[in-house]
């Protein structure tokens, strides 16, 4: 493996999207490192900010119309040429110090996906609000009764993949928050065992940008039961 491709969906983040370049462009991997950020249709100065950015961190960027984070997820896989794909939010609360705990067991072939779990570093971790930390409980239980898992945090921002999951990702339907239960859903049919690490976690109010609300959650719950008992078309095959 030579390089991890790390994809930033970005919305209305112009507080914080250079700072977290800088954190990522700070850690030491390695594998080198493709940056790809897509700016989800922004209203603020995130547009403008990327664009003076892009040449002086050598990343790639791409601007879209305001559709949801699955949405900018996929449109950035559509550059990424990484033998790793990591999905990276553009606040601060995920450590990018952590990738190297990430990717570890897909250079050792342990997996081909690992998840961040914030619960498995619960005593250090905080949330914002405890409404939060009960919703990501409800939706990670769902997630282990209906695919007879043992997951500790299914919502966690911080998932990996190998590249031979690109298919499965950039073709999955929804485009919003909902990507996330959808594609954990169908990898989990299709035979894949997902391994979790503990990262650090440094959650911000809704009054500092947090975006995800209850109505996510519920949507989230919906997906995962919906794609437990939908038939799942598996030859649909990613274009490059």
């Amino acid at each position: 493996m030579k390089k991890v491709s790390i994809i930033i969906p970005a919305y209305n983040e112009e507080k914080t999207i250079e700072k977290i370049l800088k954190k990522i462009i700070s850690v030491k991997l390695p594998l080198e490192k493709e940056i790809i950020v897509v700016n989800d249709g922004s209203t603020d100065k995130t547009k403008e900010i990327l664009e003076n950015l892009k040449e002086k961190y050598n990343i790639k960027v791409i601007h879209k119309i305001n559709e949801g984070k699955g949405s900018a997820i996929k449109e950035g896989l559509k550059l990424a040429n990484g033998d790793i794909i990591i999905i990276q939010d553009a606040d601060l609360e995920y450590d990018p110090n952590d990738y190297i705990k990430l990717i570890e067991p897909i250079l050792k072939g342990e997996s081909k996906v690992v998840y961040g779990s914030r619960l498995r570093k619960f005593r250090k971790n905080k949330f914002s609000h405890i409404s939060y930390l009960i919703g990501g409980i409800i939706v990670t239980l769902i997630t282990n009764i209906l695919y007879k898992v043992f997951l500790t945090d299914e919502p966690t921002g911080y998932k990996v993949f190998h590249k031979d999951l690109k298919n499965i990702l950039i073709n999955a339907k929804a485009n919003k928050f909902d990507w996330e239960p959808e594609i954990t859903a169908k990898i989990l049919r299709k035979g894949y065992k997902i391994i979790e690490v503990p990262i650090n976690y440094y959650p911000r109010k809704k009054s500092e940008g947090k975006k995800i609300r209850w109505r996510d959650g519920l949507d989230a719950i919906l997906t995962l039961i919906k794609w437990r008992f939908k038939k799942i078309e598996w030859k649909i095959k990613f274009q490059t």
